[in-house]
């Protein structure tokens, strides 16, 4: 009998948890979920951490053992996460290597204070790579214009990078750009193209959230039956970025000398308002060569109830299209509500690390 994430993951969609502790590393809960649900990655962010570690006794002992150390509370973050993903990253080889690198991926973010600083987004970059040391890691890097530069860099020494933080169709193909341009260099430095794999990280649901709040504050008809809309509307012109732009000559030629697509990934698609259903932005996002990356609530409702009707990006363009003029006519700018959650997105993540350095601060006191 097939399950909802099976037809999922025959429609061309990757599956991958967005959420990691040690507990769900030492229960067998990783392996679980491979086996019975479909799930091929794992992403993280600051705040999934500072969730892991706040709750359970599972990294008591190596709290112990770097308090002894005397070791700084960035240091001990830095220890901490890279060892949860270099056991993720162990648990999903056999994905790996049974996709050939596409999938079996584990991310981890470099610190989102240097969101706006390239240097230093490039250096920890490198740093979390050699530490994780496995093929199947993968380096966050947020969308900003600084991050743009830390992209193509990355990509160039034969890191791969996913790019979070991705709220506009403009920002999508200049991550893109980023990308091709770290290949062209990786090529030119004789690196083995085959080995990169990038995904662009295109959020979902806080489009809806945003937009939602100011159609209600418009208020007419017409505004309200808008809400809801753009949040998909804007992922599917998202792929239409992607077939374009992979398309080209340029990409092409990449292709030919082993590179691989940066493929979408829809983020963010927990569902906000409890009068959607709870799996919109996984249904309505099906298509072949992208990765939804899940809170666990999604998943299990994909899993439990999930009603898949094949690919419902393709040939979606033009109604998509017709949304975002839509909400534009009602005074909505969409440049201003992607500059905003961009924004946002930074600043949420900064308190997230900071709540991270004060729960790994707090442990490594009581440790002592």
């Amino acid at each position: 009998m097939t399950t909802p994430t099976a037809e999922l993951s025959a429609v061309g969609v990757s599956i991958w948890l967005d959420d990691l502790s040690r507990d769900r590393i030492q229960s067998g809960g990783l392996e679980k979920l491979i086996a019975e649900k479909n799930v091929v990655g794992v992403t993280t962010n600051p705040t999934i951490f500072a969730g892991a570690l706040a709750k359970g006794t599972t990294y008591d002992d190596q709290v112990k053992t770097l308090a002894a150390a005397g070791t700084s509370v960035t240091d001990a973050v830095f220890e901490i996460t890279t060892d949860d993903v270099a056991a993720g990253c162990d648990i999903f080889r056999g994905v790996y290597d049974s996709t050939n690198g596409k999938d079996g991926r584990v991310s981890i973010e470099v610190e989102p204070a240097f969101a706006h600083d390239a240097a230093k987004t490039i250096e920890q970059g490198k740093q979390l790579w050699a530490k994780v040391n496995r093929p199947n890691a993968m380096i966050k890097v947020p969308a900003t214009i600084e991050g743009l530069e830390a992209i193509t860099a990355l990509t160039a020494e034969g890191i791969s990078v996913n790019v979070t933080l991705i709220f506009s169709l403009q920002r999508h193909r200049e991550v893109i750009e980023a990308y091709l341009t770290g290949l062209e260099q990786a090529k030119a430095a004789g690196i083995d193209l085959s080995t990169i794999r990038s995904v662009a990280s295109f959020f979902v649901s806080r489009v809806d959230t945003e937009v939602d709040n100011q159609l209600t504050a418009v208020g007419t008809d017409e505004a309200l039956a808008l809400k809801s809309k753009i949040g998909v509307a804007n992922a599917q012109l998202a792929y239409e970025v992607y077939e374009q732009a992979f398309a080209t000559d340029r990409a092409a030629a990449l292709l030919a000398a082993g590179a691989h697509k940066q493929r979408p990934l829809w983020a963010s698609t927990g569902v906000k308002d409890p009068s959607l259903p709870d799996t919109l932005y996984v249904t309505e996002l099906a298509v072949d060569d992208v990765v939804n990356t899940m809170p666990e609530k999604t998943l299990e409702a994909t899993f439990d109830h999930g009603q898949i009707h094949g690919d419902a990006v393709t040939g979606s363009y033009e109604e998509a299209r017709a949304v975002l003029a839509a909400v534009a006519a009602q005074g909505i700018s969409y440049d201003d509500v992607t500059a905003l959650l961009e924004k946002e997105g930074v600043e949420k993540f900064i308190v997230s690390w900071n709540e991270l350095l004060d729960t790994v601060s707090a442990a490594l006191e009581a440790a002592k």
